[in-house]
């Protein structure tokens, strides 16, 4: 199993539900983790699964059939899911897991980030003094970071799990031995002659031969084994996660980074000194709510907190008109966009004023620096704010766009456990490598390509063995009681911040069903454009409308989020699932 040196465990026991419901959560020294079990009503609320296929959401309600914990279904969901939509995640890239464990009372975030290798330096995408560009960077070994989901599913289980590790792949197992049905999402990007252009999916023997067998592309119906991926969950339901880092499965993974176009240094060394990170969640008081998600590196629990808060203070008080709530809505976004881009990366690298953008106090001053629909959102000063000395000024901007390879999952157990996870491999298959079954990330590339902006550092440059910023924000709500109220997340890059906050608003502040929430246009205000989706009910209307406040408003179809979302109601749970992907939201019967 996992080394317990592979584990960084922070801040002590970990934070109760009533001690985190005020303000953000500082991490601090290595500490012994205290196991606490609390009084808790029974949960008579059911069970739930919510993700991007039904092959996987099947898997989890499996899982739950037999009794198990939220974290071993969400393992068994992802490993499936990593199988039937290798375009979005799996094995050879990363995750955020927010758990909420009903017994102890406590919300723990799953920091399961890549890391870059231990020789490189903030010069990674640098060449010749010129910046690589995106495709040449995406397309390349230096992309690489050292893939974690494995050990994030060992370290979350070790602390929750309650069935037997080597079941929980059995279903992943099956299809790939058997054979899955070739669904047409994915057998759209192998189609789609512009991705195609961008990829070396039919460049690297090994993604040739699989995706496009005789030379011709995979078809919906089409049934596809993978007996590499098989042998690979095979060896880890044995050996743990010691069977990915160590031996036979790092060594294809360091000799695939090392491959041309622009061979990765990914060592051995690498990957074996992985650290899976527990970290307190980041959660903040919104009206009768906490809302609860990951720490930086993810941009989760800062933009959920600052786009909710900074709602409510631009909304126009007694606010009837729906035009109201949508300016409020584009300009909670434009100002956490600009604050999360200015100062949002490893915190355990460089100094990023976590708790200081959630703080009440600088959210009141935040709001009243809305900038007008045609300027250019600029960062806030929370230093300032709150007396604590200017820091504004320490950072360049960073507009790294995040690429939406991603899935994002939401379970609720039948003992009142939950689990909202976001999992990706970064761009649309990777890096096109694929190795033992699976595709290699290029998480690297949501660094800033760019070190240094007008001369000084950009807080989310390349280093050694740090974690690039993400938009990932799975997401949990609690009720003034303390009960989990609301679980949601997306996929969808750097849209993920906008994504998930419209599903947050959608149903506790508009009235909206999880289903409603999801299928509203998607409305993403980072920098000086609006983009909305206008292949949506209700969209072209958003679009005329902020067109007419002044905005610049580009019309977008196709847009990429994969809402899964969970709601408790009184009378038990309601899942949705987008439909702009192929998921479905599924209760335990």
């Amino acid at each position: 199993m996992l080394k317990s040196s592979q584990i960084k465990w922070f801040s002590g026991a970990f934070t109760a539900f009533a001690a985190v419901a005020l303000v953000g959560c500082e991490t601090s020294e290595t500490a012994e983790v205290v196991e606490t079990v609390v009084e808790k009503p029974a949960w008579t609320k059911g069970a739930m699964v919510a993700a991007a296929d039904p092959r996987a959401v099947e898997a989890g309600l499996e899982v739950l059939r037999q009794g198990g914990h939220a974290v071993d279904a969400a393992i068994a969901v992802h490993a499936v899911l990593g199988l039937v939509e290798p375009q979005s995640s799996g094995i050879g890239g990363g995750a955020f897991m927010v758990v909420y464990d009903r017994a102890s009372d406590q919300t723990i975030v799953y920091d399961g980030r890549e890391t870059a290798p231990s020789d490189i330096d903030e010069n990674l995408f640098m060449q010749d003094g010129e910046v690589l560009n995106y495709i040449s960077s995406w397309q390349s070994g230096i992309a690489t970071g050292v893939p974690s989901t494995i050990a994030l599913y060992e370290a979350a289980h070790d602390a929750h799990g309650q069935l037997a590790w080597d079941g929980l792949f059995d279903s992943a197992i099956t299809l790939a031995d058997d054979g899955f049905v070739v669904q047409p999402r994915l057998a759209s990007f192998l189609t789609n002659e512009r991705l195609l252009s961008f990829t070396m999916l039919d460049d690297y023997p090994a993604s040739s031969a699989y995706f496009f067998p005789d030379g011709e592309p995979l078809q919906v119906g089409d049934v596809r084994d993978n007996p590499d991926y098989a042998e690979t969950l095979r060896a880890v339901a044995t050996g743990g996660a010691d069977a990915f880092y160590e031996g036979e499965i790092a060594e294809a993974i360091v000799a695939a980074v090392a491959e041309e176009p622009r061979p990765g240094t990914l060592s051995l060394e690498d990957i074996a000194n992985y650290e899976i990170i527990v970290r307190e969640p980041l959660c903040g008081a919104w009206r009768a709510y906490t809302i609860c998600s990951a720490p930086p590196p993810s941009s989760g629990g800062i933009t959920q907190n600052m786009i909710a808060g900074l709602y409510d203070r631009l909304l126009p008080e007694g606010a009837q008109d729906e035009d109201a709530y949508l300016k409020a809505f584009v300009d909670a976004q434009r100002l956490a966009y600009a604050d999360r881009d200015h100062y949002v990366a490893d915190a355990d690298m460089v100094m990023v004023p976590t708790e200081q953008l959630i703080d009440p106090a600088y959210l009141d001053v935040r709001a009243t620096e809305a900038f007008e629909p045609a300027a250019l959102p600029t960062p806030g000063d929370p230093g300032l704010v709150l007396g604590t000395g200017s820091i504004v000024g320490m950072w360049g901007q960073d507009p790294t766009e995040d690429a939406p390879g991603t899935t994002h999952l939401s379970i609720v157990d039948n003992y009142g456990n939950v689990v909202s996870m976001t999992a990706t491999v970064e761009s649309i298959f990777g890096t096109s490598r694929l190795v033992k079954g699976f595709f290699l990330n290029n998480e690297l590339t949501d660094f800033a390509r760019e070190p240094t902006k007008n001369g000084k550092p950009v807080a989310n440059a390349p280093a050694p063995g740090k974690r690039p910023r993400s938009s990932m924000s799975p997401t949990i709500i609690f009720d003034e009681a303390g009960e989990p109220k609301l679980v949601t997340g997306s996929p969808g890059g750097n849209s993920i911040v906008a994504y998930t906050a419209k599903t947050v608003l959608g149903v506790l502040d508009w009235g909206k069903t999880p289903q409603e929430a999801i299928e509203l246009p998607n409305i993403v205000a980072r920098g000086p454009k609006v983009n909305v989706e206008i292949d949506r009910p209700g969209g072209p209307e958003a679009a005329e409308a902020l067109r007419q406040m002044g905005y610049d408003v580009l019309e977008r179809e196709g847009e990429n989020s994969g809402l899964h979302t969970i709601l408790v109601t009184e009378d038990g749970l309601e899942g949705g699932a987008d439909p702009r992907r192929e998921g479905v939201a599924v209760a335990l019967e």
